[in-house]
């Protein structure tokens, strides 16, 4: 597929309200945390400082269906052009939130302008990508879903209607990929743009993170669940693979899983570790011919994920650049002072060796739109990782403690496939109790842990300084729940039979 161009826009860091911040470095200690459900959340988080409240019910971003989730059987033949067609729909996404955050004044003098000229616009031209995935489905002997029209209609949200957005209530606990016991989101923002304008979202670019993205640790209450007992099946060991942080900038805001052929598939911009040849052109041949920044040469899998920023007024090298400043994502790019990547086995039975070429992705980039149903966020504090591990919220970490982000891949595999349509439903996490259900079977679980020395958010007056904020796509607003992870194995001289032989043994290996 070709690579598709995108008209040059004016980056939303100059045409949306902006709000300074400011973020330095800080100093702590490290643990390490095992995760075996899909992300952890407590049941009544305290916040401990000033929220902002919604001055208006002002819009605060777009709501689109995920037209890609819907897709869960689309014939292999067809999956390249609808990979690109779901691109362009990203890439509409983009183009209308863009209108949205630089015609506030427009907003303010007309009540219909949103749904006339932003929402409207878009729904005739996603009724386009959709036919044109309905045709690339059938032309190869498919069948596409018959709700698919149905996904053309985009909504305008205010700041209490995005999910992710603040505290999480009512024992909003993520277990296996799946939302338990109705969690309800709270977001708030609104606050007044500098020159007075109302619809700034908060943030260097204006569109996020905003106070209530941020919560002081040290007043949530404790939370992580115990692991499932081990079995007298069980897989004990651990593999781990040393790998770098990334400190040669190797970077694109391609997403060769989801985007395969489309350039800045992603929207934002990706950390890569591992395999050193991975954008959005790269097929297997390719993966297999390229170098590794592991220490175990025979490690060409590629792990990738969002950068991570510090909103302090300064810009980085992408600051013009699709992807980057262009699209929202602003401020100086943070590299982890450590990134642990260690594959940890099933506490109720032996694993497979994982095949060549799966690919995962794990968490959801778009909760702030789709809801948590696939969050997998999982961000704490050294000191606190084995008590509290927060979705919906940054922490705001002690002084001498570090922010870390994990992730924890899933760990059952359908035992045919390396990919699927929607990207989700060849894997899946087992249960509370550590099974596969569904004919699935266990391999070894991914888990990285990524720590970043940041300086102490604040929040005073209902706004936040220092704030620091994952990539994302800009409509998402930074929302911490959006975090997310990236997955292709590649292996060669037998190594995925030795991590599994490995894990299946009870050795700590590397």
């Amino acid at each position: 597929m070709g690579r598709n161009t995108r008209k040059r826009r004016t980056p939303l860091a100059t045409k949306a309200i902006a709000a300074s911040a400011a973020l330095a470095l800080g100093g702590g200690g490290l643990i390490w945390a095992n995760f075996y459900a899909s992300a952890h959340e407590s049941d009544n988080q305290s916040w401990g400082g000033n929220q902002t409240k919604a001055a208006t019910a002002q819009v605060a971003t777009l709501s689109c269906p995920d037209v890609g989730q819907k897709l869960t059987n689309v014939p292999a033949q067809a999956r390249t052009e609808v990979a690109g067609e779901l691109a362009n729909l990203d890439r509409q996404i983009t183009d209308a939130y863009q209108r949205l955050a630089t015609t506030r004044d427009a907003q303010a003098r007309d009540a219909s302008f949103v749904q006339n000229s932003i929402l409207q616009p878009l729904q005739d031209r996603r009724k386009v990508i959709l036919d044109r995935i309905k045709l690339e489905i059938t032309r190869v002997g498919g069948t596409a879903p018959a709700s698919l029209d149905t996904l053309a209609t985009c909504t305008a949200q205010n700041a209490n209607q995005t999910t992710a957005g603040g505290q999480q209530q009512n024992g909003g606990q993520q277990q296996g990929g799946q939302q338990q016991n109705g969690g309800q989101q709270q977001g708030q923002n609104g606050q007044q743009g500098q020159n007075g304008q109302q619809g700034n979202i908060g943030g260097q670019a204006g569109n996020g993170p905003v106070a209530a993205d941020f919560v002081d640790i040290t007043k949530v209450q404790a939370n992580v669940k115990a692991k499932p007992r081990a079995g007298r099946n069980a897989s004990t060991g651990t593999f781990t693979t040393r790998c770098g942080v990334n400190a040669n900038k190797n970077h694109n805001t391609d997403n060769v899983i989801v985007a395969p052929g489309v350039a800045n598939g992603a929207h934002h911009l990706h950390d890569y570790v591992g395999n050193q040849k991975v954008n959005a052109f790269s097929s297997n041949q390719t993966f297999l011919q390229a170098a590794t920044s592991c220490q175990n040469q025979n490690d060409l899998s590629s792990y990738y994920w969002p950068v991570v920023r510090v909103q302090d007024g300064t810009q980085d090298f992408d600051q013009n650049a699709d992807g980057g400043g262009k699209e929202g994502n602003v401020g100086r790019i943070l590299t982890p002072v450590q990134a642990q990547i260690k594959y940890v086995g099933s506490p109720r039975s032996k694993v497979a060796a994982m095949p060549q070429f799966l690919r995962i992705i794990t968490g959801d980039a778009k909760t702030t739109t789709n809801g948590l149903a696939n969050a997998n966020a999982h961000w704490s504090c050294t000191g606190f990782e084995n008590k509290v591990q927060l979705t919906t919220q940054y922490p705001i970490c002690p002084q001498g403690s570090k922010v870390v982000r994990s992730f924890a891949f899933q760990s059952c595999w359908d035992g045919q496939n390396v990919d699927s349509a929607n990207h989700r439903t060849h894997v899946a996490f087992a249960d509370a109790n550590g099974n596969c259900q569904n004919g699935f079977k266990a391999i070894p679980q991914l888990t990285m842990r990524l720590v970043y020395d940041i300086k102490p958010p604040t929040v005073q007056n209902g706004q936040v300084k220092n704030a620091y904020a994952v990539d994302g796509f800009p409509e998402q607003l930074h929302k911490a729940a959006t975090d997310h992870d990236d997955f292709i194995s590649v292996t060669k001289n037998g190594l995925a039979n030795k991590i599994a032989n490995c894990v299946n043994r009870g050795q700590n290996c590397s």
